[in-house]
């Protein structure tokens, strides 16, 4: 075995004996880890080898990195769900037994941007409606949305009333139903409205899911910018071999 290979395989024996430690309650969630030195010499490893197991349970999420500061666990995801159906976030929230809640933010109208335009594939003079929301969890802000659809397509007095969901509303008439959904999801680190929002610290990394919500007619009725806590949300896909 060449000394390459034999160091892969010492700092993947690193990984999983930190993340069964974390398991086992030896280092707690949003506890500071030992000091490399300290850890390096506990593990009875090189702190090069040290280093590249911590870059990769960072870049599982497992651990956070505060330069100056420290190494810190990261809390496990509170809330868990596959990608494969179209589920609310209240029905994630309740699946965890905690109590799902909104705060609204802002809701407007005005008229499409170009991107409106050719999302929704509508004209310039239609009226495109602009709603931000918090969901909560216990009373705590986990997701910030913001949901573009264009007017015609809600009830008059949605605006008014701001309760319910969007997919009931937008089905209310009986003559649209949403059958499916194109989802991208990116990482993001700091972001200007969303961590102050969620009451981020400056390190904590989202999950943003971007959604176009597709009607029978395969018209795409709803857009969703959905800013998830990564560490209270993970997502999961099925994937058969074909």
């Amino acid at each position: 075995m060449s000394i390459k290979l034999d160091q892969r395989h010492l700092y993947l024996q690193v990984i999983d004996r930190i993340k069964k430690d974390i398991d086992n309650g030896v280092f707690k969630e949003k506890e500071k880890l030992p000091s490399e030195f300290e850890l390096a010499k506990m593990l009875g490893v090189s702190r090069a080898t040290l280093r590249e197991a911590l870059r990769l349970l960072e870049e599982e999420n497992v651990i956070v990195r505060r330069h100056g500061v420290g190494t810190f666990v990261n809390s496990k995801p509170v809330f868990t769900s596959g990608i494969e159906q179209l589920s609310s976030v209240s029905s994630m929230i309740k699946k965890a037994g905690m109590e799902p809640g909104v705060i609204y933010l802002s809701s407007l109208q005005s008229l499409p941007t170009e991107e409106d335009v050719q999302r929704f594939d509508c004209s310039e003079e239609d009226m495109i409606v602009t709603i931000e929301r918090v969901r909560t969890a216990n009373g705590d802000p986990v997701v910030y949305c913001v949901d573009k659809v264009p007017a015609k397509y809600l009830p008059e007095d949605y605006l008014s009333r701001q309760e319910g969901s969007l997919f009931s509303a937008l089905e209310q008439s009986g003559e649209l139903r949403v059958s499916h959904a194109v989802t991208f999801i990116d990482p993001m680190g700091y972001h200007d409205v969303a961590s102050p929002t969620l009451n981020c610290e400056p390190e904590t990394a989202l999950l943003v899911l971007k959604q176009l919500h597709y009607d029978e007619q395969d018209r795409v009725v709803l857009y969703s910018k959905n800013y998830f806590r990564a560490d209270k949300f993970s997502f999961h896909v099925i994937r058969k071999r074909v």
